[in-house]
Order: C-alpha cells, then structure tokens, then sequence
C-alpha cells in the first residue's frame, strides 16, 4: 500500500476541491513515467513480447499531454500491474513502477509509487543492494521539475514508512 491512510491536502487536485493545479499535475506524471522509464529494461529483459508496462507508462506520458483520457490511462496502468503479479524480483518491480505511473492521473500520490517501485527494481537487479537503491532515488530527485520538488521531496518523508523506506535507506 503506498497511499496514504489520510491525503496531504497539497496534493489534491483543484477539481476536487484542492491546490494541485493541473500543470504541476501533469508535472508529476511525468516524473512517475521518468521513474518508471528508468527501470523498464528490468521488465523488458525477463519479458520481452509483453507491451503492457510499456504502454502504461506511454499512457501516462499521453494524459499528461492532454491526449488520452484519465481512466484509459488508469486502465493500462492496471493492465501493466496484471503484468507484474505472477513475477518475481526487478522485473515485477519495474511492471508496478509503471502502472502506477499510469494512474497518476487517477490519484497524484501514484508518483511516489511509480519512484519507489522503481527503487525496489534497482536494489533487486543489484541483489538487494541499499547503494543501487540510493542511486536510483538521488536521479530520480535529479529529475524533479523545479515547480513540484518541493511538494515531492516533503511527501517522500510523509510517506517513506509505508514506501518501505526506500526514500531514506
């Protein structure tokens, strides 16, 4: 579970009813994509014929440019999580790293899913290795949009306990 029992107001979209503005929005899925982008080849390397994380993640990208609707999105997003189920290790990581990237759309917390499943599929690939999770989590920050940065990195510490700490190992 990486959602939160109670949401951070910040990060609730102005259509519900919060401050998230709908371009800092677009902003974090395409940072989740970026994250989930990072660790694909985890994915594509055990499963080479299956397109679903690669879509969900293109699918995250498309919504935020305005060119595809929010539950299309959210629904490869589910696709590339029924990609991750019956594996193991970095690549079902990297599956779930995208899916998540997908349904930020959906809800904006999915970001720090798509982040720290895609920091699990570093310290996978590199068997459990707290060093290669750190890389992976300091270009991810690298990453971060000026505009969401902020907002991003005081959620990575709201919410690292039930990320299973990989913004702070």
């Amino acid at each position: 579970m990486i959602l939160p029992k109670v949401r951070d107001p910040r990060m609730i979209t102005i259509r519900r009813g919060g401050p998230l503005t709908d371009a800092d929005h677009r902003l974090l899925a395409l940072w989740a994509a970026d994250c989930a982008e990072h660790v694909l080849p985890h994915f594509e390397s055990a499963c080479p014929e299956d397109e679903r994380p690669r879509s969900a993640n293109a699918a995250a990208r498309a919504w935020a440019a305005g060119e595809m609707p929010m539950m299309e999105a959210r629904a490869l997003g589910g696709h590339a999580m029924g990609a991750a189920r019956p594996l193991r290790g970095p690549a079902r990581f990297a599956a779930y790293a995208a899916g998540q990237a997908a349904c930020v759309g959906h809800v904006a917390e999915h970001d720090l899913g798509a982040a720290a499943y895609a920091i699990k599929a570093a310290r996978g690939r590199s068997g459990n290795d707290l060093a290669a999770g750190r890389a992976e989590r300091d270009w991810q920050r690298e990453q971060l949009p000026t505009d969401v940065r902020e907002l991003v990195l005081d959620d990575q510490a709201r919410r690292d306990a039930i990320c299973w700490f990989v913004f702070s190992a």
